[in-house]
């Protein structure tokens, strides 16, 4: 083993001992005795480097291909780039319709075909991109045939059968390929843009999601109109005042939303289905909750009905291109009260968390709204200026070329050309002949000039009309003032860009969710009597499964108490069917700090306790009282007074007597009272009943 493959694997390499000369050995005599055997020599432990230590170059190559796989797929799949609101595969397919788009529908197979030359993955998620990218508002791709339902949830049609195209938004808004930068693809054979020069805030407007490598990104998408006006406010903010953005989400559900834990892209939003009431027992989903369908909601509903959470009898689902689930009532249902607990225990209420994650400067930073808008309406100011820029350039070699071609047109200068017997002297005639009206140039003659005036074919000359030229010039003058004039001052440009994109766009992307300040819905108020608990007196079973004398309505959020009449407790959840023998003395809803009094004989003594039950553990037995007690009176408060009648006794004076019980201290449940009576107890109440003879003397009793 050599000496780097023993430190990977622990051992040790073995020292290299200088070798001596020893004497030959003699050759052992054969003999019939077994030879005794020699001593094993103890092998040298193993030694390892301890876990902290830098362990060698396996280490340092799991290391290097952890952070290469990690980075690759935070920056190169799961998060979007805050520049152009893309992720890898969507910049891929964007770019793959630009070089294909001629303005008419394209089959989906072929534009993922052709996407497949700079995304290095499958053909499957490329279609679930585009798919994914046609249905978020319409925005950049328009879909023909059935690319799915974000209502229903119905995934689309195979790619070989659906077709779509660039929106003219996308068309005008995120391409200019002389203003994009392109490295090699995957393979090395073709070229991809590093990001798209976006002059809208995409990133906001599609909203994004994403798990990478240790961390991950929800982004919820923003109305496109309201983030135009925000940019505008950021265009006019002053340095010392900055604009704070006012953005809030908007999805394409519909729905309605509390933003009151929400704040700048960061918290969470709660948004609930839109449930209106149609008739007496009716109620009818239009708007679903953002990340629900109609599938998962009613799916959930029926979930709550079963555990007889909602008082609905059928579901009805007649959505199409718009939503609509009826819901009907159970008989006697109040709608208001069925609305609130659907938002309560269905899928019509969910609250979503926002974290913004993006890729900036090729690296992955956590951003707010605000800070994302500034930058996106700062890359606006920058594509917008290298936009003029390239106009200006434009403009000003449309000018040249044309007053060339008009001086050497209108001058003759091709005349003196005639005499040249070579190539160089000809370029010299034309350079001279123009050197006298180098004052109307706007930059100087170069050879390439030079070639295009010589390409001039001897018919656009005779035919050259001079007054249509100075008009074309007196065009290209004029856009060069306006270009230059709005490069000047490129916030006005910006202001007013924008608002042409508002103007041209605001009826077609209106807000679609309702902002509102969701009440707080008492559970335990709302399923106060869901649960109807009874008691089967022949079968001593009580429970919400049991048909029988009613004992009480509840929540299937309480918790009850029984109390038997051996001095015996037990808290337990609403039961459907539990035994609780024919001795149960008391049951109510659990409530820990409820004072109760109990009275109980326990061997020849009477006891009194005023208490509450404090703490319990579900489904335990506890004691009030010690075993072999028997409760004679059990009751929720502290009466004022109490009235006893004792049994009949040999030599008994006394037959009964009132306890005065204001001043009774409350203690806890495990405490064992005053004694009331040594007396056996026959009658026992707050108020003296039949059994209480007025004919005789009933003193006052003493707590002890």
């Amino acid at each position: 083993m050599s000496e780097e493959q023993e430190f990977l694997f622990g051992g040790e390499p073995e020292e290299k001992k200088p070798a001596k000369k020893t004497a030959a050995k003699k050759k052992p005599v054969e003999t019939d005795e077994v030879p005794a055997e020699a001593p094993v020599s103890e092998k040298r432990p193993r030694t390892h480097l301890a876990l902290d230590s830098e362990h060698g170059p396996l280490r340092k190559l799991v290391d290097f291909n952890f952070l290469q796989y990690a980075s690759y797929v935070i920056c190169d799949r799961a998060i979007p780039n805050v520049e152009d609101g893309l992720k890898p595969v969507q910049r891929r397919i964007m770019h793959a319709l630009s070089e294909k788009d001629d303005g008419r529908f394209i089959k989906v197979a072929n534009v993922v075909g052709h996407t497949m030359q700079y995304h290095p993955h499958g053909d499957a998620s490329i279609n679930d991109a585009l798919v994914n990218l046609t249905n978020l508002g319409g925005y950049l791709i328009e879909g023909q045939g059935n690319f799915g339902n974000i209502y229903t949830g119905d995934r689309a049609a195979a790619p070989r059968y659906i077709e779509c195209r660039l929106t003219p938004l996308a068309r005008e808004e995120l391409f200019n390929k002389e203003l994009t930068r392109y490295i090699p693809s995957y393979d090395g054979r073709n070229k991809e843009p590093v990001v798209l020069p976006c002059k809208l805030p995409l990133l906001l407007m599609l909203g994004a999601d994403g798990i990478a490598v240790g961390l991950s990104t929800k982004i919820l998408p923003y109305n496109f109109i309201e983030l135009l006006e925000q940019q505008i406010e950021i265009l006019h903010e002053k340095v010392r005042t900055p604009h704070k953005v006012v953005a809030l989400p908007d999805f394409l559900t519909g729905g309605l939303m509390d933003v009151s834990e929400y704040d700048n892209g960061t918290g969470k939003v709660k948004v609930r289905a839109k449930i209106e009431e149609r008739g007496g027992n009716r109620l009818i989903i239009t708007d679903l909750p953002y990340g629900q369908t109609t599938e998962s909601l009613t799916t959930s509903i029926e979930e709550a009905v079963r555990k007889k959470k909602v008082a609905v009898r059928a579901i009805n689902d007649f959505t199409a291109e718009n939503v609509e689930i009826e819901l009907v009532l159970s008989q006697g249902a109040d709608p208001e009260q069925v609305k609130q607990a659907l938002y309560v225990f269905t899928a019509c209420e969910s609250a979503i968390t926002s974290r913004i994650v993006v890729i900036h400067n090729n690296r992955p930073v956590e951003m707010t709204v605000d800070e994302i808008l500034h930058l996106n309406t700062k890359q606006l100011l920058i594509v917008l200026e290298a936009e003029l820029n390239l106009r200006k350039g434009k403009l000003l070699d449309a000018f040249h070329t044309k007053t060339l071609v008009q001086i050497f047109v209108e001058n003759r200068i091709y005349k003196k050309i005639e005499q040249c017997k070579t190539y160089e002297a000809v370029h010299q005639a034309v350079m001279d002949g123009l050197e006298p009206f180098k004052k109307q140039l706007r930059r100087p003659v170069v050879p390439e000039d030079i070639e295009m005036l010589l390409a001039i074919q001897i018919k656009r000359i005779s035919l050259f009309d001079m007054s249509k030229n100075k008009e074309e010039l007196e065009k290209i003058l004029q856009e060069l003032a306006e270009v230059e004039k709005s490069l000047k001052s490129l916030t006005v440009y910006a202001t007013r860009y924008l608002k042409e994109l508002i103007k041209k766009y605001k009826d077609r992307y209106p807000r679609l969710t309702q902002i509102k300040r969701f009440k707080e819905i008492e559970v335990r108020e709302l399923t106060a009597t869901e649960l109807h608990v009874q008691h089967d007196l022949e079968s001593h079973f009580v429970g919400t499964a049991v048909k029988g004398e009613s004992l009480l309505k509840c929540s299937s959020l309480d918790k009850l108490i029984f109390v038997w009449d051996d001095g015996r407790y037990q808290m337990v959840p609403p039961p459907e069917k539990l035994f609780v023998d024919g001795n149960l003395q008391y049951w109510a809803i659990f409530d820990r700090d409820r004072e109760m009094t109990a009275v109980y004989s326990h061997h020849r003594d009477t006891y009194i306790k005023r208490f509450t039950f404090g703490g319990a553990i579900m489904n335990r037995d506890y004691q009030i009282a010690p075993e072999g007690s028997k409760i004679l009176f059990f009751q929720e408060g502290c009466p004022n007074e109490l009235y006893l009648r004792y049994r009949p006794a040999k030599g008994q004076r006394i037959h009964q007597q009132v306890f005065k019980l204001k001043d009774l201290a409350v203690k806890g449940s495990k405490t064992k009272g005053n004694r009331l009576t040594t007396k056996s107890v026959q009658y026992i109440d707050t108020k003296p009943g039949r059994w209480w003879r007025d004919d005789e003397e009933a003193p006052q009793g003493v707590l002890l």
